[in-house]
């Protein structure tokens, strides 16, 4: 008996097999995305800036580094030589954004014609501004930074707002009979205090940021406006 020959496909299940969903192609379940080098690179200092903030330096190892960032310890070390090396770079980067932050805007109050006072406040509030926006960030650089480091510590950065400070001090002192070669240590003191008031702002946040910003040059301003112009201590007067 000849065997049975199968039944030839119809044009309706042709037509059928073809609307057919196809079924989604399924990942594998560990499957990881591959970052670039640049990727990795700023993952690795985003865990850094985070750990450096809550630790401090010195405690931070390289294997909590990698641990956070899901890599192996030879990951860090190929990007940035060591613990060292990435805590420089972030230093580095909160330095000149701070830095810049302020710089443009005494910058921009200039091109305004503001004047001096309101240059203090616009540097004042620029500070302010970054403890609010990076307060990881402020608080690495406001910790002393580890002996290894070579750039970009508070004080070095400090000086450098100063100076920017220092030609608006100067000008003023010109105006008031004042001896202008004063205006680098008045800078140093002004920029000091506003500095200081900012630590303690990170930690209580009261009140807000433009009023704490008004009663500090409240306290500078009005202090400076009534220089002497041939100061001497109190003590040596009674003596």
């Amino acid at each position: 008996m000849p065997a049975a020959f199968e039944e030839e496909p119809t044009l309706a299940s042709v037509t059928e097999l073809k609307n057919a969903p196809v079924p989604a192609a399924r990942k594998p379940s560990d499957a990881k995305v591959r970052m670039t080098g640049q990727q990795r690179r700023e993952q690795l200092l985003n865990v850094g800036r985070k750990l450096f903030a809550e630790k401090g330096f010195e405690t931070v190892t390289v294997e909590e580094i990698a641990a956070k960032a899901g890599v192996s310890k030879p990951v860090v070390y190929e990007h940035f030589g060591g613990k060292e090396g990435l805590y420089a770079v972030v230093v580095d980067r909160e330095t000149n954004y701070l830095l810049d932050s302020i710089s443009q805007a005494l910058a921009g109050s200039r091109i305004n014609g503001a004047s001096a006072r309101e240059l203090v406040e616009q540097a004042g509030l620029a500070l302010f501004n970054y403890i609010e926006s990076n307060p990881q960030g402020f608080t690495i650089l406001v910790r002393d930074s580890p002996v290894t480091a070579q750039t970009g510590s508070f004080a070095s950065l400090m000086v450098d707002i100063a100076t920017q400070v220092e030609d608006v001090l100067a000008a003023e002192f010109k105006a008031h009979g004042i001896n202008d070669k004063f205006a680098p240590m008045y800078s140093q003191m002004l920029v000091g205090m506003v500095a200081f008031t900012g630590q303690w702002w990170l930690d209580v946040r009261k009140p807000k940021k433009e009023e704490v910003v008004a009663h500090v040059v409240n306290l500078a301003w009005n202090g400076l406006k009534h220089l002497d112009t041939k100061p001497t201590l109190a003590l040596k007067k009674k003596s």
